[in-house]
């Protein structure tokens, strides 16, 4: 992918006319979808049309694929570089290997965040220069995403997992307290992730933007995508959403959009019809928003505490139920947790109110009010012995509150 491109942004940039850079960006475009469907998705398509076949006693062979790691992020990094090379947004890369080194630079590599060519290429440009200064506050985010991880999303697992694989066995309430967990566990999980990749990345004098902004404070389902997976959103937006149309062509063009960029955008994260399902359900929450904004948000007047009480709360409420389609492993556990949820079937069951859910929430808003910090420019002196004390007794928090059977991380899957 790393040759094709490379090789494709070149004869972009080199082409005197529009037909030969639409060819160009059309067999680029292709390449990449086709060996992104090829490995991630050919068993998905086949066991679907298995399902078909049956009536006919005809199944299909799968195939043992083994998905190669990073290839939805890279196959969205390379593909954003031909499209703004096309665009006229940014130049090739001056070689090679700097094009190498925007695909596989390694700290990013298997979960993001996806690097814009025009955000990354112009920092390979300068001198590569190790500082000190850099290497104290890489240090401060890499341990901030590590307590994310391994304090906070590694001991809720040990909660979620279990209701998740048997949710027949809880209660109604056990269920939406490992829902809830869950929220909390994949948003530090994944942020988690993000931290370790800007601190490592700032420790070799690299500026790899933010990929979240405390998510779970929005107020709408637009806000929390501006919030959440921010690379992601921006890159469904500029690449897809604008592609589409955008706003450009009225209302009900624009709400299709949104519903189709979604759709797509639950398609990346997995071979599911789980993850098809969630992004739809949130497509159709981002055109109902659109559209109650455009024709009647603007007109009310409610108490502002009041109404940000309840767009907050409503919001969550669907935050955490499409969780449930994202998680669950198939429509089977899925529905029943739904159903179980809000009482749609018997509620008895185990009662489990993991103490590990309420030690971890306070936990998590410090590290949100840390993160805040961090992105300010605010960090610890580490020269200072107040700064080498309260990392040490973060390194101590770690050794001490970590589970001994670590999970892996979440978005590694995809």
């Amino acid at each position: 992918m790393t040759l094709v491109n490379y090789y494709v942004g070149l004869k972009m940039e080199a082409s005197q006319n529009l037909k030969s850079k639409n060819t160009w960006l059309t067999l680029g475009v292709v390449f990449n979808l086709a060996v992104l469907g090829f490995f991630k998705y050919f068993n998905f398509f086949i066991d679907s049309l298995n399902v078909g076949l049956n009536n006919f006693d005809v199944k299909l062979p799968l195939l043992e694929i083994i998905l190669p790691i990073g290839i939805s992020f890279i196959t969205f990094e390379v593909m954003s570089y031909i499209i703004d090379i096309y665009r006229g947004i940014n130049k090739s890369a001056k070689s090679f290997w700097d094009f190498a080194l925007l695909v596989a630079f390694f700290p990013h590599l298997i979960a993001g965040p996806i690097l814009k060519p025009k955000q990354f290429l112009p920092e390979i440009e300068k001198d590569i220069v190790i500082k000190w200064k850099n290497v104290s506050y890489g240090l401060q985010i890499f341990l901030l995403g590590l307590v994310r991880k391994v304090i906070i999303a590694d001991r809720l697992a040990m909660f979620v997992d279990p209701v998740f694989k048997s949710p027949q066995d809880y209660s109604s309430m056990t269920i939406w307290l490992a829902v809830i967990a869950y929220a909390i566990q994949i948003y530090c999980d994944f942020c988690g992730y993000t931290d370790m990749a800007i601190g490592v990345a700032k420790c070799l004098g690299f500026d790899v933007p933010k990929n979240f902004d405390v998510p779970y404070i929005s107020q709408s389902v637009t806000e929390f995508w501006r919030r959440w997976h921010i690379s992601l959103s921006n890159w469904l937006r500029d690449y897809l959403y604008i592609s589409l149309g955008g706003n450009r062509k009225g209302k009900a063009k624009q709400y299709f959009n949104l519903l189709i960029v979604m759709l797509l955008g639950g398609l990346w994260h997995g071979a599911s019809w789980n993850f098809v399902l969630w992004g739809g359900l949130h497509g159709v929450a981002l055109a109902v928003h659109k559209m109650y904004m455009d024709f009647i948000g603007k007109n009310l007047k409610i108490p502002s505490y009041l109404y940000s009480f309840c767009t907050w709360l409503l919001t969550m409420i669907f935050i955490l139920v499409t969780w449930v389609f994202f998680r669950a492993t198939d429509f089977s556990v899925s529905s029943l947790m739904v159903r179980k949820m809000f009482y749609l079937t018997n509620s008895e069951g185990i009662n489990w109110f993991a103490s590990s859910l309420t030690m971890t929430v306070p936990i998590l808003i410090v590290c949100d009010y840390v993160g805040s910090q961090l992105n300010k420019g605010v960090r610890l002196q580490l020269s200072t012995f107040r700064g080498l004390f309260v990392m040490f007794f973060v390194m101590l928090g770690l050794l001490f509150l970590a589970p001994q059977n670590p999970s892996p991380f979440i978005y590694f899957q995809f």
